[in-house]
């Protein structure tokens, strides 16, 4: 057999409610790893691909907030199970994005797997860490209980391609919101084949959207938009996050700020910052 082959080489696409699509406007960009050498091609998205990824994310966001709590974390273990059959695929694009050695980016791939499941576990588990009983004076229960806030958006970190994409899609994905993520602009490759991983993992299309490109062009519509719910602005610098909270202001959403010295990966305060409270009266059967 000829060893004469023509490279074939891969164009990362847009997950956009299920489906792997590219960019509306037809762009590309090349993405170089940390030596400078190139990787591959990812789609371009544009502020129309956001949209459209919003409009996804709100059409699963009922299905998905209204499955068990147990079958949502089925759902996200069995993406913890397709990112540990392909962690050596994961192992070798975070040392490319990251310029780490094998060693280290075994242990952020380790690190990142185990996050998913450390969240699959609690998505059954929000209600009673989160929720209660509470006494009333009368003839009744009173019941708090979490609920998800809706559609949110996520910049993901730009310099952990993966650990930081996990840390801050999957929290909100445990308790019932959909999400629409900006991956990293210089390193979205691990991120992107993750979601790739989603599609044999159940997920619902539409639950988890993934757009990459230029951070300054996508990101903007994503934080105004008016029927994104929640916002979590960890990837954005600190000038960045001002313009982009002020921008989320118009149209009122939660919007979380990642505070240094929060290094946390499992820390509480991601699984809360977008659960919602609701209060449940029931009267007191005799």
């Amino acid at each position: 057999m000829s060893n004469n082959r023509v490279a074939v080489m891969k164009t990362y696409k847009l997950l956009i409610g299920g489906e792997f699509v590219r960019s509306e406007s037809g762009r590309s960009y090349e993405v170089q790893g940390a030596d400078g050498a190139f990787i591959a091609n990812v789609a371009q998205g544009s502020r129309k691909d956001v949209r459209d990824a919003v409009v996804a994310a709100r059409a699963a966001q009922s299905r998905w907030q209204n499955a068990t709590a147990y079958n949502r974390g089925q759902v996200l273990y069995r993406l913890g199970e397709m990112a540990e059959s392909r962690r050596d695929e994961l192992v070798n694009q975070v040392i490319a994005a990251e310029g780490l050695s094998a060693t280290d980016a075994d242990s952020t791939v380790s690190a990142s797997i185990d996050l998913i499941i450390y969240y699959a576990g609690w998505s059954d588990k929000v209600a009673q860490v989160l929720g209660g009983s509470n006494p009333v004076a009368g003839p009744f229960f009173n019941f708090s209980v979490p609920a998800p806030t809706g559609v949110i958006g996520v910049v993901a970190p730009t310099e952990s391609s993966l650990l930081g994409f996990v840390q801050t899609v999957l929290p909100p994905l445990c308790s019932g919101n959909t999400v629409v993520v900006v991956a990293s602009e210089d390193r979205p490759i691990p991120g992107l084949l993750l979601g790739e991983m989603s599609a044999t993992a159940d997920f619902p299309g539409g639950v988890l959207n993934i757009v990459s490109g230029r951070l300054d062009e996508v990101a903007p519509t994503l934080a105004s938009h008016e029927d994104v719910d929640g916002l979590d602005l960890t990837g954005a610098s600190p000038e960045q996050a001002g313009e982009w909270a002020t921008a989320a202001a118009e149209s009122i959403k939660r919007v979380f700020v990642h505070h240094a010295g929060d290094e946390s990966l499992s820390s509480l305060r991601r699984l809360r910052a977008f659960i919602e409270t609701a209060t449940v009266w029931h009267t007191i059967g005799q």
